[in-house]
């Protein structure tokens, strides 16, 4: 992985986790946890295509599209999750 590569996935995840914070909206502090969530869904979907040998959308080292798909799926987990209220 290179520091190019790194950098780039960084700026997407953060994009990513704007952008649905701009949808859902939130406070400052539920932005943080959509950053922290997209940044572990995008580097967890993309370790998870590399082991497996799976290739969508790849740039370079990167494997973009697998990468933004953990992103959005990991995002929309947590933000269901957040939703729940316990008694």
């Amino acid at each position: 992985m290179t520091l190019p590569s790194i950098i780039l996935g960084a700026i997407l995840a953060s994009v990513f986790a704007t952008l649905f914070h701009l949808w859902r909206g939130g406070s400052g502090m539920r932005m943080l946890l959509y950053f922290a969530l997209a940044w572990i869904g995008f580097w967890g979907g993309h370790w998870i295509a590399d082991q497996l040998g799976w290739h969508f959308f790849s740039l370079g080292p990167l494997n973009i599209g697998l990468a933004s798909l953990g992103s959005w799926l990991i995002l929309s987990l947590g933000y269901w999750l957040s939703l729940m209220q316990t008694n």
